[in-house]
């Protein structure tokens, strides 16, 4: 009898589970778990009731067998072997029970597991989704810190080639610039010894007839002592 007690006592934690169907999302796990629960709970009750049953027998077996190892009548020894049979079959019935409980309890833990597993996936989608959203979130922000960086890299370098390339031309210019002027200076100086024989040479003239103007009026006065 101490036994089918210590059964009854586990009944008790195994219902615990009950409470867990509050979530809407495992509802579906949920009632799995907890069907295989009711289903063990019942068994666990049939099995306590046949434990009963198996030591009221034995009992009854007991003191119908003293019975008969008093009595010589064969009425009490047959009440004795038919009791005995009674007991044999209780115990069979208790242990068909007990192997029907094991299964029981076998399914239910399975559906625990999977209860727990789909739980599991469950909670990584949301996490998964949860993820998407915030890169999402992110992503154009991101996209235009690139962008900026870009843009700011492709100027800088833009500027760089800019810059040598002006660099370049105002060196081909100022070359070009200082030819322009040995040459514009080469032919200043060219007009300028032009203008300066041209000069000389009117000064010649210009002493000539001033010499030729002084040997005339002299002649003039020579012819007419004469």
């Amino acid at each position: 009898m101490a036994k089918v007690a210590k059964k009854t006592a586990r009944k008790a934690p195994a219902k615990r589970k009950a409470p867990t169907s509050k979530s809407p999302k495992r509802s579906l796990v949920d009632a799995a778990v907890t069907k295989a629960q009711l289903a063990v709970d019942q068994v666990q009750t049939r099995v306590d009731e046949q434990a009963k049953k198996v030591a009221a027998a034995r009992a009854h077996a007991k003191t119908v067998k003293a019975k008969a190892a008093k009595s010589a009548k064969a009425v009490d020894k047959r009440s004795a072997k038919s009791a005995a049979g009674a007991v044999t079959r209780a115990a069979e019935k208790a242990r068909a029970l007990r192997v029907k409980l094991a299964e029981q309890k076998t399914r239910l833990a399975k559906e625990k597991t999977l209860a727990a597993a789909r739980a599991v996936q469950e909670s990584s989608k949301a996490k998964v989704a949860q993820i998407q959203q915030r890169l999402s979130a992110t992503a154009e922000a991101d996209l235009a810190k690139a962008k900026a960086a870009f843009e700011a890299r492709w100027l800088r370098s833009r500027a760089s080639a800019d810059a040598k390339k002006v660099k370049a031309a105002a060196k081909k210019m100022q070359a070009k610039a200082k030819l322009a002027e040995s040459k514009a200076n080469a032919k200043i100086k060219e007009l300028e010894k032009k203008a300066a024989a041209k000069e000389k040479a009117k000064a010649k003239t210009k002493a000539k007839t001033k010499a030729k103007a002084r040997k005339s009026p002299a002649k003039a006065r020579v012819a007419k002592k004469a």
